[in-house]
């Protein structure tokens, strides 16, 4: 057997995203990779975030969040949002901020795709709050937008590998999801 056993608590590759919630009457923005869709009908997504931050304060009290994805061009203000807390700095000052219908999930005008949620449920973990919301709104910025829906490829969407923590590419295509596959069906 070719496999390495490594420790359980192992993280997998993540896509880069800033979650975006009103504090204290302020927009206010962090740097999250714990992201998954999570149910299809309606459309859900969870996101992973330590319980000692400050946005979470904010999902909490507004029942209401968005979740931007930035583009490569934007990995040293995504970095920073990550670095410093919104209880002492401005982030959202970084960006010219925009809302959908809600008016406590701030997006981000510069990504070049954006997510409106609406908190459905906060599972208390013991170091984390999961928190899974309804997509309620979907942005793309115009250029990114083909007669299929958004070309995420020229968005230049990054992840994050850790323990190395390290930022990455979208990289090429390789196929066509459930497609490829069917040469092997019998």
């Amino acid at each position: 057997m070719n496999q390495e056993k490594l420790k359980n608590n192992v993280f997998i590759p993540m896509p880069v995203t800033l979650v975006g919630s009103v504090v204290n009457s302020k927009p206010n923005f962090m740097a999250v990779g714990w992201v998954t869709r999570a149910n299809f009908t309606p459309p859900m997504i969870a996101i992973g975030i330590g319980k000692s931050h400050y946005t979470p304060t904010g999902i909490i009290e507004n029942k209401e969040f968005s979740v931007c994805f930035p583009s490569e061009s934007m990995a040293r203000e995504t970095d920073y949002c990550g670095l410093v807390s919104g209880e002492k700095v401005d982030k959202a000052s970084l960006f010219d901020v925009f809302y959908g219908e809600q008016t406590r999930a701030p997006m981000i005008e510069a990504c070049p795709f954006n997510l409106e949620c609406k908190l459905i449920q906060t599972i208390d973990l013991p170091s984390n709050y999961l928190f899974l919301g309804e997509i309620v709104g979907a942005y793309a910025d115009k250029k990114f937008v083909q007669p299929n829906g958004p070309d995420f490829k020229a968005m230049d969407l990054f992840f994050l590998t850790m323990p190395d923590n390290r930022y990455w590419s979208m990289g090429e295509e390789i196929g066509k999801a459930w497609s490829m596959g069917k040469e092997l069906m019998k």
